[in-house]
């Protein structure tokens, strides 16, 4: 345990005291946890005398009281991967590296090139916040002066290979060529500043009507009155078809689902139709669909006109009997009368009138 624990506190150890942690010879920067210093208005003062350096020496890391000083500068304008790219290789060009970035400013930039999207503090705040820089300075010389490379202790300036052609000079890094003192890095293809203004004046349109849905008023987005119209009935066109994509999103949602609950009820019609029709089968199939008959059209025939008792024999049940009259009794007790009578009682009439 106690072996495992010093090599635990030596690596840490180590750690802390790697070049790459080190601040320009003195003190310990605290990576990835604040924003890189601005570089002091009177230069660095190195602690230790500085010695010219060879880029041989540089790339074995020597020397090793003080990490090698790599400039790189620009405008920074709309900052984007491929700048920070092309600082990650300058911090990486030496085994140890301090970086400082030179940023120029609005006046100098506005003269020399052009109008910028982003201001000076915003491009300097930028390149603070870029996590290979250690160190930037800001109104930076557009030529990179002898003065200037002696009072910041530069010893290399890292920067593509491509000639850079401004104020009146083929190439504003010639001379710097010229001292040795030149490191090249790599240009990042399909993206820079001018391609990311290109693409906002191509959709200027889709820009300017997104600022006014957020609020932006047409002065602040320097649109005229006529094309401040325009955008706003543009913006409801849209609106409007957005509702009616909407609305035919849900529609269609609407009739899957009717679709899926329509064939979730045919295919249960068809298992009971199918259930029914076996049912039917058994009951009238061939060999029981005559008998069946018979026997139903029996029961309906003796439920309509039951059978009668024959007669003379009594009935089989005192339900069947009727109820007997006293007419009736009175009917059968005397005998009837034969048909005869009437002529024989007509006879003995006429025969008793003669004789008297």
């Amino acid at each position: 345990m106690a072996r495992r624990r010093r090599g635990r506190s030596s690596n840490n150890n180590q750690h802390q005291q790697t070049p790459q942690n080190r601040r320009g010879g003195g003190g310990i920067r605290k990576a990835l946890r604040e924003p890189a210093p601005f570089a002091k208005p009177t230069g660095y003062e190195a602690e230790i005398p500085r010695e010219k350096l060879t880029i041989a020496q540089a790339r074995k890391g020597t020397p090793a009281q003080r990490p090698v000083r790599v400039y790189a500068d620009g405008i920074f304008d709309l900052f984007h991967s491929g700048h920070a790219r092309a600082l990650m290789q300058a911090k990486n060009v030496f085994p140890n590296t301090y970086l400082i970035v030179g940023v120029c400013s609005d006046e100098l930039t506005h003269k020399l090139k052009g109008y910028t999207v982003m201001t000076e503090d915003e491009r300097y705040e930028a390149l603070r916040h870029c996590r290979y820089v250690d160190e930037v300075v800001r109104d930076a010389p557009w030529t990179l002066t002898p003065e200037f490379l002696e009072k910041h202790k530069i010893d290399f300036v890292a920067h593509d290979d491509i000639p850079y052609t401004s104020a009146g000079s083929d190439d504003v890094y010639k001379h710097i060529k010229e001292a040795g003192m030149f490191v090249v890095t790599q240009r990042t293809e399909g993206i820079s500043t001018s391609d990311l203004i290109t693409r906002i004046v191509r959709d200027y349109d889709i820009y300017v009507r997104r600022n006014l849905q957020r609020g932006y008023t047409a002065r602040e987005l320097n649109v005229g009155f006529l094309n401040e119209n325009k955008y706003r009935l543009q913006n409801q066109v849209d609106k409007m078809k957005e509702t009616v994509r909407t609305v035919e999103e849900k529609s269609k949602h609407f009739v899957n689902r009717v679709e899926e609950k329509s064939q979730d009820l045919i295919h249960k019609w068809e298992e009971k139709s199918r259930e029914f029709v076996s049912n039917f089968l058994e009951l009238f199939g061939p060999d029981r669909a005559w008998h069946a008959i018979q026997e139903r059209s029996g029961r309906m025939l003796q439920a309509l006109s039951p059978y009668s008792s024959p007669r003379g024999s009594p009935s089989s049940s005192p339900s069947r009997r009727r109820s007997v009259s006293p007419d009736s009794l009175q009917s059968s007790a005397s005998p009837p009368s034969s048909p005869s009578s009437p002529k024989k009682r007509t006879r003995s009439s006429v025969k008793a009138t003669s004789g008297c």
